[in-house]
């Protein structure tokens, strides 16, 4: 099975670095280029299966936005996707909305857990990294057919962990970029094409 994993475009939260969480932040002008511009980069990994390729999106707004200009890109039906509460990205909790300097400054000893632990760790009123694993565990156990996500960056780490057997300490360090195509098949994943843009928080 290949399954072809899109992180949404950028957002103005996104560049100035803060932490967007379960907030429903839309794209920025970059971020509606980059979904555009993804779309190719999807066509060439799938080929003639993209018109039968089932998109299934994260329910907020920016990855919503990615999905319907990368089908307006590719001149397939605009909307004409599933919509999977399960790949909402990573709730932060109350730290959502901040840049790492002000958590920091806020919840220092929050902060320095999070350091010790990054997979494991939830900020107050959030999930973890394997909370989210846990969520998206009866999803990707569902899917019988090759399909496209468009998602979030926690939910790609947690993906990394579940289907590419990447271990936890490096799925949480990992880049997930913006702009490319995830392209998991055979117990691996591998990005393409091979340069891209920045991560940013998830």
């Amino acid at each position: 099975m290949n399954l072809y994993f899109i992180r949404h475009g950028e957002t103005d939260w996104n560049r100035e670095g803060r932490l967007q969480g379960q907030q429903d932040i839309p794209l920025n002008p970059l971020g509606a280029r980059q979904a555009m511009l993804v779309g190719n980069h999807l066509a060439q990994l799938a080929g003639s299966r993209l018109a039968s390729l089932p998109f299934f999106v994260s329910p907020l707004i920016r990855t919503r936005q990615t999905a319907d200009a990368m089908c307006a890109a590719l001149g397939l039906p605009v909307g004409v996707y599933h919509v999977e509460e399960k790949l909402r990205e990573i709730s932060f909790g109350a730290w959502e909305g901040k840049t790492w300097p002000e958590v920091t400054a806020l919840d220092p000893q929050g902060a320095a857990a999070r350091s010790r632990n990054k997979w494991g760790f939830a900020p107050p009123g959030g999930e973890s990294y394997a909370d989210v694993r846990a969520r998206i565990l009866p999803f990707l156990q569902s899917l019988r057919e090759d399909c496209c996500i468009i998602a979030h960056g926690g939910i790609a780490r947690a993906m990394l962990v579940e289907l590419a057997g990447i271990n936890t300490a490096d799925a949480v360090a990992r880049d997930i970029w913006q702009g490319k195509v995830l392209h998991f098949t055979g117990g691996e994943a591998h990005w393409h094409p091979h340069a891209g843009h920045e991560t940013n928080q998830d």
